[in-house]
């Protein structure tokens, strides 16, 4: 099955299978050698019925030992053992946390102790983040440099408030990191022709950009939304340059049956997963 391509940014996104998993990766970001990561599709997994079959949420009335099953396969592609997740808590918030040994394997094999956390940022080697999305905005970060990470997870609430300026500031104050150094990608999630929103949310978004990320819709009332676009120009007015972000060239909507897309399935749907993890230098494995 080949994914319906929308116009991205970059040299579009790379499609890769082990087994009967298929998955997604940046160019971008496999390029600089100092990450594991990608982007996971409906396929590989043994949920089943709406959950069919990379389903990778405990909350949505799939099975445990379904999740557990499609985690290892996740940990196996990703080069992991399963106690190095570390998973968000996400409610439409900007909030981010810094992540250590300490949070490992919170969300799949342990309780987490946290909530409301829509980003995660860390410095500590082969600590696996772990977001969760049906047509909300992925934001990959890496500094290589000062080998930082981060992901956030960033519907319309998010992108309004500016999760990923938040998550730069975070780098820079926090770790350390230059704006030049840091790489960003828009991940796969719902496309503009797809995502019809109402005037409020849409005066919310002309407020913060302009009209760059509105188009007037077909129903009186209604508009099409940019998250793409609104992202970019977050991460744009944050400081880094188009050459430092790469957009993505895939919609979950357009993509139903590769993609788990809450619009499409009328929320009756898993989750898909973004994942990332910063590479030991030496290639020795460790544990927490």
């Amino acid at each position: 099955m080949e994914f319906i391509r929308k116009k991205g940014r970059g040299a579009g996104l790379i499609a890769g299978k082990k087994g009967q998993a298929l998955y997604l990766t940046f160019p971008s970001f496999t390029r600089t050698q100092a990450v594991e990561h990608l982007f996971s599709t409906r396929l590989g997994g043994v949920s089943e019925g709406i959950f069919s079959t990379m389903n990778l949420s405990y909350t949505r009335g799939d099975k445990k030992e379904a999740v557990d099953e499609n985690y290892r396969r996740i940990a196996d592609i990703m080069g992991c053992k399963m106690e190095m997740f570390v998973c968000s808590d996400q409610t439409h918030t900007t909030n981010i946390r810094k992540v250590t040994e300490a949070d490992c394997g919170k969300g799949v094999l342990i309780p987490k102790d946290y909530q409301d956390v829509d980003g995660l940022v860390t410095d500590r080697e082969e600590i696996v983040l772990a977001t969760f999305f049906a047509d909300c905005v992925p934001l990959y970060f890496l500094d290589a440099k000062r080998r930082v990470i981060g992901l956030a997870h960033s519907g319309w609430r998010g992108t309004v408030g500016r999760i990923g300026k938040k998550m730069i500031d975070i780098m820079v104050k926090d770790y350390g990191c230059k704006k030049e150094q840091i790489l960003a990608a828009i991940g796969p999630s719902i496309c503009v022709d797809c995502y019809e929103v109402s005037a409020d949310v849409a005066e919310q978004f002309e407020a913060e950009f302009g009209s760059i990320v509105l188009q007037k819709g077909n129903r009186q009332g209604k508009y099409q939304l940019d998250l793409w676009r609104a992202n970019e120009e977050v991460l744009l007015q944050a400081g880094l340059t188009s050459a430092q972000i790469e957009v993505t060239d895939i919609c979950t909507c357009c993509n139903a049956s590769l993609l788990f897309s809450h619009r499409a399935s009328e929320g009756k749907r898993g989750n898909l997963g973004a994942f990332l993890m910063l590479k030991k230098k030496n290639g020795e494995g460790k544990e927490c």
